[in-house]
């Protein structure tokens, strides 16, 4: 069956990649560890990206900490780890009171955020370490110490998304790749606030355009990291000027449509442990390329 044709690309007014748009359509330059974070539609393939990204950038040398606060099991499959979704254990967390007598949270006390990321995240293939949000079940709160604990360790990558010297020099080397929750807002609202660089993962399709386009509109109003596209499961040669045109979003990686993926999306398995040299993971490895020559690992 033929396929089916896309109407030509429209530039969206005020979207066009460039000086006069609000986003930023040249790659920063940060000296430092890659920091992303894939975010995109449900079903746009952020989750089987991110899990090779983290798996080809340790291979190349990085040590490299994947974080899932998505509440879907995709980058734990991605990465060929079993999904555990238990997060960070209360008992690492304790509550203190703030200047103001307000009630916060913390790691506890002989706990910093390197250690915990050693002690509670799960090792996968190539040598990634996988820290996951864990999965909210039962009683609304009844893992909010889990969350806090997450949430701590976030803030503490955080002061170190730039080159400037902290407290937390345990973190100073580590190349971290995110996989945030679907939808439109987790990337301007904390959920992202350790990453550089923003990976909007966008196909080719009105659904997944329409998300990217509003992830870029919010990029323009917060006070938000280099945000960039990725077009995928593109399967013709205008796809990524397609994905450029309605979102106004830079496309620096363009992965096609790999039917691998899906046989290793069915089987339950990593990409990378069913056929390492599949055109997914070629595509995947030049955008590794691409965004360790901007910030190169040290």
């Amino acid at each position: 069956m033929p396929a089916v044709p896309i109407a030509a690309p429209t530039i969206e007014p005020g979207l066009q990649p460039g000086p006069d748009s609000g986003l930023r359509s040249v790659e920063p330059s940060y000296g430092g560890p890659v920091r992303v974070a894939f975010v995109g539609k449900g079903g746009a393939g952020k989750s089987s990206i991110a899990g090779v990204f983290a798996r080809l950038l340790a291979r190349d040398g990085a040590q490299v900490l994947a974080l899932d606060s998505d509440p879907m099991p995709g980058l734990a499959y991605s990465l060929g780890v079993p999904n555990r979704e238990t997060g960070i254990p209360a008992e690492a967390v304790e509550e203190y009171e703030d200047d103001s007598g307000r009630r916060r949270h913390r790691l506890r006390a002989g706990l910093d955020a390197g250690a915990a990321i050693e002690q509670y995240s799960t090792v996968s293939p190539d040598g990634v370490r996988l820290l996951q949000l864990g999965k909210t079940r039962g009683v609304k709160g009844e893992n909010s110490l889990s969350h806090q604990g997450y949430q701590a360790i976030l803030d503490a990558l955080q002061k170190q998304r730039s080159t400037e010297p902290d407290s937390t020099g345990s973190l100073a080397d580590w190349a971290v790749v995110g996989d945030l929750p679907g939808g439109t807002r987790q990337p301007f609202f904390g959920w992202g606030r350790f990453a550089r660089t923003i990976l909007v993962v966008v196909e080719p399709t009105p659904a997944s355009l329409l998300s990217g386009r509003r992830l870029a509109r919010l990029a323009e109003k917060a006070s938000a990291p280099h945000v960039v596209a990725i077009a995928n499961k593109t399967r013709e040669e205008a796809d990524a000027d397609l994905v450029q045109a309605r979102t106004g979003l830079q496309v620096i990686g363009e992965v096609p449509f790999d039917p691998a993926q899906r046989e290793a999306d069915r089987r339950g398995v990593a990409l990378l442990d069913l056929d390492s040299d599949s055109p997914m993971v070629a595509a995947v490895t030049a955008l590794v390329s691409t965004l360790a020559a901007k910030e190169p690992v040290r």
